[in-house]
C-alpha cells in the first residue's frame, strides 16, 4: 500500500496550524476543482486527495492518530508499506473497509485503513487470528558508502540475537539518506520478530553530504589556479565537466546545479567543487629553478 504524505498534498509543515491547514486547502481545492478542470483526471485526482489529506488534519483526533504512525516508522510519501506488518492485521485479505462524510467523498485505501468501518466477513466465521502477541523487534546499524546509497545495494551483515548470530541480507534502496531506518521481516533469517536497521554513510575523504548537497575537495596546481583548466570530475552522478576560472583562490566553492545527492522522493540536491590547490610532487631541478624565479620576482 501507498503511504500517503497528508502534509505534503496540502504544501504545510508537520506543525501547520489549523488555519494555515484551512488556507492551504481552500487554495488547492479551488485550483483543482472539477467544475474548472472538466475532463482533467489528473486535476480530479488531486482534488481527491486534497480533500482526504484536509478530513485527517483538520480533524485533531485524525491528525493525532496520523501523526503517531507517520513518526513511529519514517515513511515517506508515495513509499509502499504492508499494512499487515503495522498491527492492520486483516487489510487486504477479504474485509472491506469503507468511511462516509457527509459530502459523500470515496477516499483512499490508506484513510480506509486507519479511519474506516470493517464490513462483514466470512473470515469472522472461520477464524481469522485478530490477537497475535506483540511482535519483537530488534535495532542495529550499518554502513554504506554515498555511492551505494545514491545507487542503491544489497549488503549482507551478521546480527547477535540472544547466543547466535543470525545473517540477513539487507536490500538498500536507492535515494536512502543517513539516519533512516529498513525494516527487515526477520523470519527468512530465523528471527523470531522485525529488524530495524539505520542506515550511516562512511566519512570520505574528499566528499561530504550535506542535506542533499554534496561537497567534492578537488586538487589543482597552482598554475591551473592562476591561468584556469577544465577538469573532468568523477561524481556519483556521473562524468563532468569542471570549468576551473583564471584566478581562482583555494577553498573557493564552484556550484553544479542538480549533479548532488537524489533520494527517494527524486528531489536532488548541488554538487560544489572546493578548490584546494596543491604543490606538484616530484619537481626536477629545472623546474625548482622556475619557481625560484618566481619566489624573488614577487619580493
Amino acid at each position: 500500500m501507498e503511504y500517503k504524505d497528508y502534509y505534503k498534498i496540502l504544501g504545510v509543515s508537520k506543525n501547520a496550524s489549523k488555519d494555515e491547514i484551512k488556507r492551504a486547502y481552500r487554495k488547492l481545492a479551488k485550483k483543482y476543482h472539477p467544475d474548472l478542470n472538466p475532463g482533467n483526471k489528473e486535476a480530479q485526482e488531486k482534488f481527491k486527495d486534497i480533500n482526504e489529506a484536509y478530513e485527517v488534519l483538520s480533524d485533531d483526533s485524525k491528525r493525532s492518530q496520523y501523526d503517531a504512525f507517520g513518526s513511529a516508522h519514517n515513511f515517506t510519501h508515495g513509499q509502499n508499506f504492508d499494512p499487515s506488518q503495522f498491527g492492520f492485521e486483516n487489510f487486504g485479505k477479504g474485509y472491506r473497509y469503507t468511511y462516509t462524510t457527509s459530502g459523500g467523498e470515496d477516499f483512499s485505501d490508506f484513510f480506509k485503513m486507519f479511519f474506516g468501518g470493517r464490513e462483514f466477513n466470512l473470515n469472522d466465521i472461520f477464524g481469522s487470528k485478530m490477537n497475535r502477541e506483540p511482535r519483537q523487534s530488534y535495532e542495529s546499524e550499518i554502513f554504506i558508502t554515498m555511492e551505494e546509497g545514491y545507487q542503491g545495494t544489497t549488503k549482507h551483515i551478521s546480527l547477535k540475537i540472544g547466543n547466535e548470530n543470525k545473517y540477513l541480507s539487507v536490500k538498500v534502496p536507492k535515494g536512502i539518506l543517513p539516519g533512516k531506518k529498513i525494516k527487515i521481516k526477520g523470519e527468512k533469517a530465523g528471527i523470531n520478530g522485525d529488524v530495524y536497521l539505520k542506515v550511516n554513510f562512511k566519512e570520505e575523504e574528499n566528499n561530504r553530504l550535506e542535506g542533499l548537497d554534496i561537497y567534492m575537495k578537488k586538487d589543482i596546481y597552482p598554475w591551473d589556479a592562476i591561468f584556469g583548466t577544465k577538469l573532468v570530475v568523477e561524481a556519483i552522478a556521473g562524468r563532468i565537466r569542471v570549468n576551473i576560472p583564471e584566478n581562482i583562490e583555494g577553498g573557493k566553492k564552484i556550484r553544479i546545479p542538480g549533479k548532488g545527492y537524489r533520494d527517494m522522493d527524486g528531489n536532488r540536491g548541488d554538487l560544489y567543487i572546493i578548490v584546494n590547490i596543491v604543490n606538484p610532487p616530484n619537481l626536477t631541478e629545472e623546474q625548482k629553478k622556475l619557481y625560484q624565479q618566481l619566489k624573488e620576482s614577487m619580493n
